[in-house]
């Protein structure tokens, strides 16, 4: 895949580049791949022949997006996702680089499976995609994986994903070979003796449904659990999906400690509540008598939509960096598997192509600063990769020439059925989001566009 020429100019757009604390209207040149020049004006007479020019009046430019948890399902589930309608998503969204997550088939617990991701990754030749290795073997939570062969094949980090780790001896035992590697932990902080496969909140919400509850405590018990386990440790800790107020103080206790703690959270537990699952209309969720709508299998995620104290309490961690970053958990699935009773429907929704248009409702009504958000896609998750993640998140010269152009006042209407992914069923189904990315350059291939004058590149 080429670019029509391997340089391009992005003029009169707003550069936001919290890895340099850069707000402000200029132009922005690419290279080979890399950001060239940075500057107010870049004069014609300065570029290389053949430069694609760009007008980004009325757009931001900022650093590509950085995902740490999505599924790609590759190999094994190719009816949900593969690697390239993944990647298509995640370039649709802004993402230059996702972290891929090892619940496939058969589990990404040995390097030939990581070598298999890495290598399709590279044939689909979208964005960047980082594999996460499994902490046990066929995530089975009763023998450590090869850690170290993991790691030399490429892992950035281990989890058993939907598979907290129960042991907690096996998880003492993970955070301290994983320190020794230099990479994290990621658990889902789940103790499934209380969530007892619980398909949403326990609560209001699912006292009214007649459906089993899920308590916060069932979270709360674990990362208090893995917190302790890494201050004893010193290995690096990352908790995926935090959705409670009472994990957000654990955290921002853990930090206030100096411990080696990270956390992420997601779009939909930030901007959506336990009440979406009864259904929802354009303008949000329903309230009035139940009906078989009410049951909406599209908005069943693990963990469950919380309450709304709960999402404020993550939007406040958010704002002051006691969550790191920001992540999708896209969660791709056949509607074969979603279009059932909610008892037996899949968790997960697809997350990627609507995860920064739902952030940007936050952003216009003032809730969460505008780079505040971007720094959360961008720099965030780099202290959860480390080395990994080495120059990415950047629009510093010499940085590779990963960046989204984004509208911040587009208006747009999401349709499940135009996805990319083959994920279509979204609890935003109908909803009017504003704010959208309109062009995602990845390493300096335009891989996505819907801006005039900036072609996307072509196989060749």
């Amino acid at each position: 895949m080429t670019n029509p020429t391997n340089s391009i100019l992005i003029r009169n757009a707003r550069i936001l580049d919290p890895s340099q604390g850069l707000d402000r209207a200029g132009d922005l040149l690419i290279v080979d791949g890399r950001i060239s020049k940075l500057a107010a004006a870049i004069r014609d007479g300065s570029l290389p022949p053949g430069t694609q020019v760009v007008d980004g009046a009325g757009l931001v430019a900022c650093p590509g997006f950085i995902d740490l948890h999505v599924h790609l399902r590759e190999p094994g589930y190719e009816d949900h996702e593969t690697i390239a309608t993944g990647g298509q998503a995640a370039a649709r969204g802004g993402f230059t680089t996702v972290c891929a997550m090892p619940n496939t088939r058969p589990a990404m617990d040995n390097a030939s499976v990581v070598d298999y991701v890495l290598r399709r990754a590279r044939e689909a030749n979208l964005v960047r995609v980082l594999p996460i290795g499994c902490v046990t073997k066929e995530r089975a939570g009763q023998q450590l994986a090869e850690m170290w062969e993991l790691a030399q094949a490429g892992a950035i980090g281990f989890s058993d994903d939907g598979n907290p780790v129960a042991s907690p001896h096996l998880m003492r035992q993970a955070l301290t070979y994983a320190r020794g590697l230099g990479l994290p932990i990621i658990n889902h902080c789940e103790d499934l003796a209380l969530s007892k496969g619980a398909p949403v909140n326990e609560g209001r919400i699912s006292n009214r449904l007649g459906l089993a509850g899920c308590p916060a405590v069932a979270e709360e018990t674990m990362v208090a659990r893995d917190i302790e386990l890494a201050s004893l440790t010193g290995g690096r800790l990352h908790l995926a999906h935090i959705s409670t107020a009472g994990a957000v103080e654990l955290v921002r206790r853990a930090k206030e400690r100096g411990l080696p703690v990270t956390a992420e959270a997601t779009p939909h537990h930030l901007t959506l509540t336990e009440e979406w699952v009864q259904g929802h209309d354009a303008s949000g969720p329903l309230s009035g008598p139940l009906s078989l709508g009410s049951y909406d299998t599209s908005a069943k995620v693990n963990p469950p939509l919380r309450t709304r104290a709960d999402a404020e309490a993550l939007l406040a961690g958010l704002r002051d960096g006691v969550i790191d970053a920001i992540a999708t958990d896209h969660a791709p699935h056949a509607v074969t598997v979603k279009l059932v009773s909610f008892d037996d429907a899949a968790f997960g929704i697809p997350g990627l192509e609507t995860a920064f248009g739902s952030l940007m409702g936050l952003v216009h009504r003032g809730e969460l600063p505008l780079d505040t958000l971007v720094a959360r896609m961008t720099q965030g998750p780099l202290k959860l990769l480390g080395e990994c993640g080495k120059g990415l998140g950047s629009l510093r010269e010499g940085s590779p020439a990963d960046v989204v152009l984004f509208n911040p006042d587009q208006e747009w209407v999401v349709r499940g059925a135009e996805f990319a992914s083959k994920g279509k069923l979204t609890p935003l189904e109908g909803v009017t989001l504003k704010g959208r990315g309109v062009a995602t350059i990845a390493g300096g291939r335009v891989v996505f566009s819907e801006v005039a004058g900036l072609a996307a590149a072509d196989d060749s």
